[in-house]
C-alpha cells in the first residue's frame, strides 16, 4: 500500500465528543481506531489549505525564522540511530499529501502502526524512545522542537492550518470559526503530540459556526477544513 494512499488511523472525524470518541471505520491516529472518513487519532486532512501558516509564517502570519531541519520529509528513519526520540514539527504542507507514521517495528503491517496522520498545514509529532521506525512521505522537512519552546502566540489561525502549539503558536482562550458549510470542519484539543486516543481532550465535527475554548493547560489545537478562527475572549 503506497504511503500517500494510506488512511490515517485512529478515530475522530464524524465522532464529535471525547466521551464518544469511538472507532467506526475499517482501520484503526494513535494506535487506535478508525473513523468513517479515515483519520488518525486526530483527523485526516483535506487537501488544500486556505492559507499556509507554516511556510515562513507563524499562526498570526508573522515572518518566522527558518529552523534547521532535523530530517527530511521523505523516508523511513530508525529511532535511536537515524533520528532521536523527541518532538518534531513539519510546516508548509499545502496539498494534503503529507503522511507520517510511528511504528513499533519495520514489518510494514497494519498492526505495527502506533499512530499516523495525513497533514495539511503543520503537524507536531512526539516520537517515543520505544518507537522503532518513523515514516514520512510527501512532507516538508521536520525540525526539532525544544521542550520549552517560546513564541509570540497569535489570536487567530488558519482553519485548515493543521496543528498549533498552545502558548507558542496560539494563545489560549475562546475562538470562533464561521462559514463552515458542511461537516468537514474538524477541531481537536490535545494534551500531547503522541496522537493516541488518550491524547484527545475534546473534539468535534462542525457545520455552521464553531466555538471552542482552548485551555491554558492544553498542549495543542488541531483544525482542518474549517473557516479561519478568531479569538473572542
Amino acid at each position: 500500500m503506497g504511503m500517500k494512499g494510506k488512511i490515517a488511523l485512529g478515530a475522530v472525524v464524524g465522532v464529535a465528543v471525547i466521551a464518544a470518541v469511538s472507532a467506526n471505520a475499517d482501520d484503526s491516529k494513535d494506535g487506535g481506531s478508525g473513523s468513517g472518513k479515515g483519520t488518525s487519532a486526530s483527523a485526516a486532512h483535506r487537501p488544500g489549505s486556505k492559507q499556509d501558516t507554516g511556510a515562513g509564517k507563524d499562526a498570526g502570519g508573522k515572518a518566522a525564522q527558518k529552523k534547521k531541519a532535523a530530517f527530511g520529509g521523505d523516508g523511513e528513519f530508525q529511532v535511536g540511530s537515524d533520528i532521536k526520540p523527541g518532538t518534531y514539527r513539519t510546516t508548509g504542507n499545502t496539498d494534503g499529501m503529507c503522511y507520517w507514521e510511528r511504528a513499533k517495528d519495520a514489518s510494514g503491517e497494519m498492526d505495527s502502526i502506533l499512530a499516523n496522520d495525513n497533514v495539511s498545514g503543520a503537524s507536531y509529532v512526539t516520537i517515543q524512545a520505544g518507537d522503532k521506525l518513523f515514516k514520512s512521505n510527501g512532507c516538508a522537512d521536520w525540525e526539532a522542537v525544544a521542550a520549552k519552546a517560546k513564541g509570540s502566540p497569535a489570536s487567530s489561525m488558519d482553519g485548515d492550518g493543521g496543528m498549533f502549539k498552545v502558548g507558542t503558536d496560539i494563545a489560549p482562550g475562546t475562538y470562533k470559526s464561521a462559514g463552515n458549510s458542511d461537516d468537514s470542519c474538524y477541531w481537536e484539543r490535545t494534551k500531547d503530540a503522541e496522537h493516541g486516543l488518550d491524547s484527545i481532550i475534546a473534539n468535534n465535527n462542525v457545520k455552521g459556526t464553531a466555538v471552542v475554548t482552548i485551555g491554558a493547560g492544553d498542549a495543542y489545537f488541531k483544525t482542518t477544513g474549517c473557516g479561519n478562527w478568531k479569538k473572542t475572549a
